[in-house]
């Protein structure tokens, strides 16, 4: 009946024995450990940050997990606003999968950032509404509490509030995802970075990302239930598949026309482009960004015809894999030339490698999603599996 409260546990998955959640915790402990560290001796000393890259892995990690969360929520909100599309059934877990991906960005740059305590109340108290920035963090920190009530009104059976609210939290992130983009793209005095597509890039590679996460935990939820799959679930997974091998192809095209236009700019627009192509990014980027991460999904995904949800699967974690390596190669890339390069003594490219203590923030971020996916599988079996269409 609407209005009731349908949450209850899953008689498939035994919470407290789960391999899976504990593995998740420990992931969280260990990242909030190397929080601790830095904090003790210093982000200085912990991170490999410097004053010449004063942004390193831990901000492309962010992005990463935000524009994961975009891709999710923007398609959930189109398969429950369009009711009767193929992915409906796929649209109640998107929008908790979106939740926890953003909450693992949180995680993040949370313990990423020395004081952070200090920026909700910045947020709040001290509004710099000329600033992308303070845009992103706000409009994100609106997503995920509108997401929160869309989620509960799903459970309740309240559909029609949970569209328009999911409407609403699709474009909120939509916002926050381009205001990402624009964090970097306003950078003047990096050129690698400056212009209109980030942005625009962003967005591209959220809906790679998203239809990529809902095809890999929707197969991960029915291993983990030990449950035959759906016909319906099937062709909404091969729509997320379709839509793959769409954005794979365009962000190839717009990776390719990036480098285009670097090679005919300035010499700092062309020595950052061959750090990825030849120089010292250049295996992030040929095997991880481009091989793994574009290509080879690409070509999984049509050679199998859509039709092997474990090929599906592969593809879809290769792209997460290579988005992973996209954020990292465009935040060091758009570093890596010095400011004063062609002195004498002054290096081509800087030199950058993540310090153990970030790696156990990344994992941290990893284990957030991780124990989410469990919890929810848990808890929202249930709203998972009905019917979207309303």
């Amino acid at each position: 009946m609407e209005g009731n409260l349908t949450i209850s546990g899953s008689p498939d998955i035994r919470l407290p024995s789960n391999k899976l959640m504990w593995l998740s915790l420990l992931m969280i402990v260990a990242g909030v450990s190397g929080a601790i560290y830095a904090q003790w001796v210093g982000h200085h000393h912990a991170f490999a940050n410097t004053r010449e890259m004063p942004w390193g892995m831990l901000i492309g990690v962010y992005a990463y997990f935000a524009i994961i969360s975009t891709g999710l929520c923007v398609l959930a909100a189109f398969s429950h606003a369009f009711g009767g599309n193929q992915m409906a059934p796929l649209a109640n877990r998107m929008v908790w999968l979106s939740i926890i991906s953003l909450l693992g960005a949180f995680m993040v740059i949370g313990l990423e950032i020395e004081n952070p305590w200090r920026m909700p109340l910045g947020v709040i108290l001290h509004p710099n509404v000329t600033s992308n920035i303070w845009w992103m963090g706000t409009l994100y920190g609106m997503a995920v509490g509108v997401m929160f009530l869309e989620l509960y009104l799903i459970v309740t059976q309240r559909f029609s509030a949970a569209i328009l609210l999911g409407v609403v939290g699709a474009v909120t992130e939509a916002f926050a995802n381009s205001n990402l983009g624009s964090v970097f793209a306003s950078l003047n005095s990096r050129p690698f970075w400056y212009g209109s597509q980030l942005p625009i890039f962003f967005l591209a590679c959220a809906v790679l990302s998203g239809a990529a996460a809902v095809v890999l935990f929707t197969h991960y939820s029915h291993a983990l239930h030990k449950r035959k799959m759906t016909v319906d679930t099937f062709k909404g997974l091969q729509t997320a598949g379709k839509i793959m091998v769409l954005m794979t192809f365009l962000v190839i095209l717009a990776t390719g026309w990036k480098f285009a236009n670097a090679y005919c700019g300035t010499d700092e627009m062309i020595m950052a482009a061959n750090s990825m192509v030849s120089g010292p990014l250049s295996t992030p980027f040929w095997l991880f960004e481009i091989g793994i991460g574009l290509v080879l999904p690409c070509l999984i995904l049509v050679g199998s015809k859509l039709s092997s949800i474990h090929a599906m699967s592969t593809a879809a974690l290769m792209v997460l894999v290579g988005q992973f390596f996209s954020r990292y190669n465009m935040v060091v890339s758009g570093q890596i030339v010095p400011a004063d390069y062609g002195l004498v003594g002054v290096p081509q490219h800087f030199s950058y490698m993540p310090t153990t203590s970030e790696y156990l923030l990344v994992i941290a971020g990893l284990g957030v999603v991780g124990f989410g996916f469990v919890i929810g599988e848990k808890f929202l079996d249930k709203s998972f599996n009905e019917s979207s269409d309303h």
